[in-house]
């Protein structure tokens, strides 16, 4: 149970005193580019997911 309590108040001192938190407007800065990273990605696989069904269906008119 000590040592329970030791990585409890360890974990807590080293949350309050030594870890550097963000700015609010550090948050909302990466905020926005994770946004806008995401959007890029998911725009990059749905023309790619585009570009081979194309593919595919091209390919599968050959056999039907």
């Amino acid at each position: 149970m000590a040592k329970k309590q030791s990585y409890i108040k360890s974990s807590y001192d080293e949350l309050v005193n030594k870890v550097s938190w963000p700015t609010w407007s550090q948050l909302q800065n990466s905020s926005i580019v994770v946004a806008i990273a995401t959007i890029i990605i998911a725009l990059i696989i749905y023309v790619m997911d585009s570009i081979f069904s194309n593919i595919l269906n091209v390919f599968y008119s050959f056999f039907v």
